[in-house]
């Protein structure tokens, strides 16, 4: 599977931005798909996931509230919808894919629990 994130962009604090990750070379319906984030010298963490039925997402507290993560099987493609932009939202955002979703109840929430990523795109709100 290849993830091609996109949609980052420079916008400010309070505005809204959508980022998409198209999938290929396979069908996204049985992943979990799960969106990072990393600013500079930090560690890369946990924004977003969704279950690989759709029935079930996940959010960091830091964006709950803020960020709506979907999926479009047509599309082979999840969305990360994020609103009321801060500037401590800036950071490379990367999609991830688990494999493995099907298989759980639940996603994860480490990097560790994705095998594969998108390029990141990079996303800053200016105050």
């Amino acid at each position: 599977v290849q993830l091609q994130a996109s949609g980052g962009g420079l916008v400010q604090a309070g505005g809204s931005l959508r980022l998409s990750c198209a999938a290929s070379g396979r069908s996204i319906s049985s992943y979990a798909m799960g969106w990072f984030r990393q600013a500079p010298g930090k560690d890369r963490e946990f924004v977003a996931a969704i279950t690989w039925s759709g029935g079930s997402t996940y959010y960091a507290d830091s964006v709950k509230g803020r960020f709506t993560i979907s999926g479009d099987n047509a599309k082979n493609t999840e969305y990360l919808q994020m609103n009321s932009l801060r500037p401590e939202d800036t950071a490379v955002y990367y999609c991830a894919a688990d494999p493995k979703g099907i298989l759980r109840s639940s996603v994860g929430v480490r990097p560790s629990d994705y095998d594969y990523w998108g390029q990141g795109t990079l996303v800053t709100v200016s105050s």
